[in-house]
């Protein structure tokens, strides 16, 4: 989904990944002390290179739960994907206004869950966005709409037209030309149903990065933490923050991911629902959870909520930190992570 245009997105992933390869080298298929082997491969899937590392007792379980981890990726791709015309999600767009598509639990749960994030955030996180995102064309065409041309799409980012039938076990979209795109959400379950695999397949410990969609379970050889560092969403290749996850997962909304400049005014991919403008109150937004799903949908809701009423909505939602860094440059920690993030 993202542009290779201003090689920037997925600086926490780069981040991440920089670090854990000096802590891990010279460790892959080597036991410890602890006899555990530590083995990190890369794939591309979900249309962006996916990294797992499993620790286990033993090389071979750390590879055979590395190859169930990128299975369950690949198996919900086919479930998820809109780039792929056969998949559920295509089959629910393309019936749009028609008739509603029986579709798969894992499908029906991230429609499901995608719209408690949409409530949760005051609608600041929608599914049924796309139409608008495609008439901006960010990194495609980089051109501004006219208002007239927004106003046309508006039906078509309706959510409450939008039904998931758990009954039934459908999906349906009321009226024709609307669809959904889980991609803001998508990839932190895929990350969730990854770790399940790893687990599975006998993994005592490891780390699931798709882009900047992280999830990391149990502790690396020797005790340690997984560190992940965040982007600074201003300064290219600089680290605003460290923190050291346990247990949880991380994701990171930015309008440095994709976009352009007009005229000195940023235009960028994450767009305010009620507006169709890009949302204006941020520069990024991480959000870190217990479970992946919850961190990639409530990063870009807050986004568009913005830093006050953003950092509110974290308070209140147990297991849920935040680092957001406001339309100024200004940084707002949540009370649960003062103590834990380290500052270059």
């Amino acid at each position: 989904m993202h542009s290779n245009l201003f090689n920037q997105p997925f600086r926490i992933q780069t981040c991440f990944l920089t670090l854990l390869c000096s802590v891990l080298a010279g460790c892959v298929g080597v036991p410890t002390g602890q006899e555990s082997a530590v083995v990190t491969r890369a794939q591309m899937q979900m249309g962006t290179l996916v990294k797992i590392t499993a620790v286990a007792r033993s090389e071979s379980v750390a590879q055979a739960a590395a190859t169930a981890g990128f299975a369950e990726i690949r198996r919900l791709e086919e479930l998820l994907s809109t780039w792929i015309s056969t998949s559920e999600l295509s089959r629910v767009n393309a019936a749009a206004g028609v008739m509603p598509i029986h579709v798969s639990p894992e499908t029906l749960t991230v429609v499901q869950r995608a719209m408690q994030v949409a409530e949760m955030t005051g609608g600041g996180f929608n599914i049924a966005i796309g139409p608008a995102v495609d008439a901006w064309r960010v990194t495609e065409g980089q051109r501004i709409p006219t208002e007239s041309e927004l106003d046309a799409l508006r039906p078509l980012v309706d959510l409450h037209a939008v039904h998931a039938d758990v009954h039934a076990q459908t999906i349906y979209l009321e009226k024709r030309g609307m669809r959904i795109d889980v991609g803001g959400i998508g990839k932190g379950y895929a990350a969730d149903q990854a770790v399940d695999a790893l687990r599975r397949a006998g993994a005592v410990a490891g780390v699931v990065a798709l882009s900047g969609d992280i999830k990391t379970f149990g502790r690396l050889p020797g005790g340690k933490m997984f560190p992940v560092g965040i982007q600074h969403p201003r300064e290219e290749g600089s680290v605003l923050a460290w923190i050291d996850l346990q247990d949880e997962a991380i994701s990171t909304a930015g309008d440095y991911e994709r976009f352009f400049e007009w005229e000195g005014i940023r235009y960028h991919h994450i767009l305010d629902p009620r507006t169709l403008q890009p949302a204006r109150s941020c520069q990024s937004v991480t959000v870190i959870a217990r479970e992946g799903v919850w961190a990639d949908g409530l990063d870009t809701g807050i986004f568009v909520m913005g830093p006050e009423r953003g950092m509110e909505l974290v308070e209140q939602l147990p297991d849920v930190e935040a680092i957001i860094i406001d339309a100024e440059g200004r940084l707002l920690v949540s009370s649960g992570l003062k103590q834990r993030i380290r500052l270059p």
